[in-house]
């Protein structure tokens, strides 16, 4: 029997298609119609594999989220949940800069998508066992990821012109550099990554150290540290935060 000329249809096929319309033109170029032209197959098979282009997209955001490194939140792992943090935030913000199209995709939450549930999960439970109350771990969990998705929406180097004149010091006396940002947008975006990352764990631990927290039987397992519907949870037995 001959082979087929095309790689048999797939959901990986479709996934890693549609990525590369997202990375290269933004998530309004992905269609049925566009990715079933790109893959050399007729519209209705894709529906074969999703519903529609929402299902596409969700999926994408998935193949995002599982590049992220996870493994600093394993139960062997020997850093410190401080250290566990900052590791996690740069993979997870690198994955993200390498495809800045889909962050606002991912920054709706991590709804149905496995991968983006796992990380969930493992911060979650990461943050339990170093002794913090699930209710606080949720609160970090969310925490870092408005931080993270929100410095890969856009940059802020770039969010200034190059044009000198649009800086006047009669109405921007402390702008007068504003114009050169632009040029060092690698520089001062991961620099202000960096000192807020810094910021929000440094503050972390000042609660962390306050309210007692990793002492005794903090850290041990019990049931109400466990996340409902692979999800963060909040529970009413859970000690109160600082």
């Amino acid at each position: 029997m001959a082979r087929p000329r095309k790689p048999l249809l797939n959901r990986d096929r479709i996934v890693e298609t549609a990525s590369v319309l997202v990375d290269s033109e933004g998530l309004e170029a992905v269609s049925t119609r566009r990715l079933a032209a790109e893959l050399g197959v007729s519209g209705p098979s894709l529906y074969n594999h999703f519903r529609n282009k929402d299902e596409i997209l969700e999926a994408v955001a998935d193949a995002v989220s599982a590049k992220v490194d996870l493994s600093m939140f394993e139960e062997g792992d020997p850093r410190d949940w401080r250290v566990a943090l900052q590791d996690w935030a740069l993979s997870y913000r690198s994955a993200l800069t390498e495809h800045p199209h889909i962050v606002p995709v991912l920054a709706r939450g991590p709804g149905r998508r496995p991968a983006g549930l796992k990380v969930a999960d493992a911060v979650f439970g990461a943050m339990v066992r170093a002794g913090w109350p699930p209710a606080q771990a949720t609160y970090i969990g969310a925490l870092m990821r408005y931080f993270v998705t929100g410095s890969a929406l856009g940059s802020f180097a770039r969010g200034f012109v190059d044009d000198e004149t649009a800086y006047d010091p009669a109405d921007y006396p402390h702008l007068g550099q504003a114009h050169l940002l632009a040029d060092h947008q690698e520089k001062v975006d991961e620099g202000a990554f960096t000192t807020g990352l810094r910021a929000l764990v440094d503050g972390l631990a000042c609660q962390y150290e306050s309210g007692g927290y990793g002492k005794a039987g903090y850290g041990e397992a019990r049931p109400e540290h466990t996340a409902h519907h692979g999800a963060f949870s909040t529970v009413r037995s859970a000690p109160k935060g600082p």
